[in-house]
Parts: structure tokens; sequence; C-alpha cells
């Protein structure tokens, strides 16, 4: 299976891209809703974080609260770094199964923290989406509810990755004008991964 690993800096517009590749009917697999189920209350890893993090990240209806938990890892680089050993195994593995179930021609598989491809041997391809970090920051908020402070220091921690995102990307995509012509640019994209897909079954 051809997989191409999308990924870009919160607020980019990565889910908006993934939209549109599913609308042109490609199997869609999102990292982060891998990683939901794997953190919900009746799995193994749930009890982990609950032990290392304590109550406090919990809602009433007993599941994690997941803007209060972003908000430990990303202001405290050795929680999230315990959670990403923690949840990335698991997570990749998880991918893998899901690449062996797609029915489409390619797929997406949406990282949002792709730093090493050597992680993801089953990606053929990688595009990244770009964005104004300003257009990403308003995302953000608008999207999660966020405070600006909070957006800001979220992007300051991902913005190291931004030369290990250029230098492992196959392909650039800029989210910095219409939606209309972010469509078009998907709709290119769709083409050339059609053509690389059929090249690389033959």
């Amino acid at each position: 299976m051809y997989c191409v690993g999308l990924t870009g800096n919160i607020g980019s517009g990565k889910s908006t891209v993934a939209g549109y590749f599913e609308s042109l009917g490609i199997d869609i697999i999102s990292a982060d809703k891998v990683a939901k189920d794997l953190t919900k209350s009746n799995q193994p890893a749930f009890q982990d974080i609950l032990t290392y993090f304590g109550p406090s990240v919990l809602q009433s209806d007993g599941e994690l609260n997941r803007p209060y938990l972003r908000q430990l890892i990303f202001t405290h680089e050795p929680n999230r770094l315990w959670l990403e050993h923690l949840l990335h195994p698991m997570i990749r593995e998880m991918i893998r199964f899901k690449v062996s179930q797609v029915q489409s021609p390619y797929c997406i598989i949406e990282i949002p923290l792709l730093t090493k491809k050597i992680n993801y041997p089953y990606l053929n391809r990688i595009l990244l989406v770009k964005s104004d970090p300003k257009q990403q920051i308003g995302r953000f908020m608008a999207r999660d509810n966020s405070t600006k402070e909070d957006a800001q220091a979220i992007l300051a921690t991902q913005q190291a990755h931004v030369n290990i995102h250029l230098a492992l990307a196959d392909d650039v995509l800029m989210n910095t004008g219409t939606l209309k012509a972010l469509q078009k640019k998907v709709a290119a994209l769709h083409d050339q991964y059609l053509q690389m897909a059929s090249f690389a079954s033959s």
C-alpha cells in the first residue's frame, strides 16, 4: 500500500487537507484519533497516564481531560517525553494495522509530530502543510477555544521541528490562501499520488 505521511504544526490546516483527500475517496488514518482511542478509560495506557499525572487529569465522566493534559505536556518537557515514550510505539503499531485494512489506491496518514521517518517504514512520501504563524494561532484558538498564550506556547515548542519537517518533506503545501485554492492544490497532489501509487504497484 502506497502511504503518504501528512504532517505540520498546529493550525497549519492538516485536518482540512486530510478532509479534501477523503472527499476524493482516499482513506485517512489519523495518529491523533488513534491516540485518543488508545487512551480511553477502557484501554491499558489510560491507567499508566492516570498513575503518572494523578486524578487531576480526569474529567467528571472519568475520561481524560485532554486540553488540560496537553497543557501539562507542552509546558513541561519531561511530561511530554514520558507520554511520547508510552504512546508512540502503540500508535505506530495500530497505524500499521490500519494500513493493512486500506481499500483506496493510496492512503494518507496524518502524523502531527513526524520527526523521524525511520519510525514509520511504511511511509512512501511525506507531505508537509505550512501556514503563517498568525493564521496558525488563530485557527488553534478557534478550534480548541484556547487562549492566545496557550496557542503561542504550543506553537513555540513545535517551531523547533520546522527544519526537521522541511528536511523530511517530499512535498510542501502552503496553506496561506483561500480554501478553494487549497482544495485545488490537494486535487493536483491527488493526481500525482495516484500515478505514484500505480507505478509502485506495477
